[in-house]
């Protein structure tokens, strides 16, 4: 069984511009309100630890392994709750250059395992709007960075 949640906003700046805001882990605590604390190493093998509080869910630490960090367009991460098979995630942002120096911001993730069924309506009602909330976010840092640069 899998899902896919799929959310995406458009970013006045460039897409390196939005990289930069995106791979500071450490500066998460000051606008993410989703990823509320970050650290770790951005690249292919790298594990991160990430704290992550979904607005009217349950908070949760995750230690995923980066899988793929292509600067300034793509960073990808797996992770997985207990057993492989069990509950399974592989998280992607993408940014992707837009006309006029913008930017889209595409975050998704794709859920496997056996509790995927039980867990759909919470990562529906939880962990979807948190994605957005992020996004709303990282866009407000990223254009108020670029209005003040």
């Amino acid at each position: 069984m899998s899902k896919t949640l799929v959310s995406q906003i458009d970013i006045d700046a460039s897409p390196e511009r939005v990289w930069q805001v995106l791979t500071d882990l450490s500066a998460y605590p000051e606008w993410n309100p989703f990823i509320v604390r970050a650290e770790g190493q951005i690249e292919v093998g790298g594990r991160l630890t990430l704290r992550m509080e979904p607005e009217g869910g349950r908070a949760v630490t995750l230690r995923p392994t980066v899988t793929e960090a292509t600067s300034g367009s793509r960073l990808r991460w797996q992770g997985r709750f207990g057993l492989p098979g069990i509950f399974d995630a592989e998280h992607e942002f993408r940014v992707e250059a837009l006309d006029g120096g913008r930017s889209r911001l595409a975050q998704n993730e794709r859920f496997r395992g056996l509790l995927v069924p039980a867990m759909g309506r919470s990562l529906d009602r939880h962990t979807l709007p948190a994605f957005m909330a992020m996004n709303a976010a990282l866009k407000r840092r990223v254009e108020r960075m670029t209005t003040h640069a």
